[in-house]
């Protein structure tokens, strides 16, 4: 299976080089300024007691040759317009784009590019930064992949992709419902996000103070009411889980997008909050804490812009 991984961020950096250390035919879009750290100092994996370091085959966007079998998709979702034109290449009658964004928005752009026959549903669960080397540093040893097709239920080319990436060593999942799952994702990311943006701490920062536990149950529950009442109600069971991670004591967890606002860094609030408030009011639930949170960050959107 040829496969290219567009982008070696925290994400795509981390599963296509697992891909890649497993003899899988695996090739990185980038930048050019990626490109070139990247020949300088190989891609790298540090973290959790990791030090490890391999040599990526590197394309750019103009060097981009003929049709892939799988494009895993790992940009940002502020750089998904660059890189529906980039990847067009990559693009044949048999290719299986499996996008790793944040947020649904990006399922539709795709869709109405390539088809919706070209596009499964795909969820990343791992929780990685880039440090000021540009290495990838794992945070925690959450790292999987949940991967199925837009319109449920099971398929030959969802299996033959599992396997290669089981083969890879990556904790993959075949879900009958993934559009299920990326909701599923999207709950947890924006109550994550929403949190540590609005408090600027930690998980372990908002539970230390009076207010905070019950601060979260409140944003989480807002969210999965907008996911229920589209249609896609998270599992209590995954409810809970979320619940007690995000609540934890003396938890360094925060979200990448936090991350960018502390940075002053452009970030996805509109591909998780703008979308996700939008949605809410289209189906008339009520967000007033995701709304603070959109406003929050749309702010700091301003504000960043506004310095260049």
């Amino acid at each position: 299976m040829k496969i290219l991984v567009v982008g070696a961020g925290a994400t795509g950096g981390y599963f296509g080089a697992r891909l890649a250390q497993a003899g899988k035919d695996t090739t990185f879009l980038v930048r050019p300024r990626r490109a070139a750290a990247l020949r300088e100092r190989g891609l790298r994996i540090t973290g959790l007691g990791q030090e490890e370091r391999i040599t990526p085959r590197l394309v750019t966007a103009d060097e981009l040759p003929g049709p892939y079998d799988l494009v895993l998709l790992s940009v940002k979702a502020t750089a998904l317009d660059g890189a529906l034109d980039d990847i067009a290449p990559a693009v044949g009658p048999g290719t299986a784009i499996v996008p790793l964004l944040n947020g649904m928005a990006h399922l539709a752009r795709l869709n109405d590019r390539f088809g919706e026959k070209a596009v499964l549903g795909g969820v990343a669960r791992i929780i990685t930064t880039l440090n000021d080397e540009g290495d990838i540093v794992r945070l925690a040893p959450i790292a999987s992949l949940t991967i199925g097709e837009q319109r449920g239920g099971t398929s030959e080319r969802v299996e033959a992709i599992g396997a290669v990436l089981d083969d890879a060593g990556i904790d993959t999942h075949r879900s009958k419902d993934v559009i299920g799952a990326v909701w599923g994702k999207w709950v947890f990311i924006s109550t994550l996000a929403g949190l540590t943006c609005l408090m600027r701490g930690t998980v372990g920062d908002v539970r230390a103070v009076p207010g905070g536990p019950a601060f979260v149950t409140a944003l989480l529950a807002e969210c999965a009411t907008v996911a229920a009442a589209a249609g896609h109600p998270v599992r209590e069971k995954e409810l809970d889980a979320v619940a007690a991670m995000l609540t934890a004591e003396g938890s360094t967890l925060t979200a990448s997008l936090y991350r960018d606002v502390v940075q002053g860094a452009p970030t996805e609030a509109e591909q998780v909050f703008g979308d996700l408030t939008d949605r809410a009011r289209s189906l008339s639930v009520g967000t007033p804490l995701l709304d603070l949170v959109t406003l929050n960050l749309r702010v700091h959107e301003h504000r960043t812009a506004s310095a260049g």
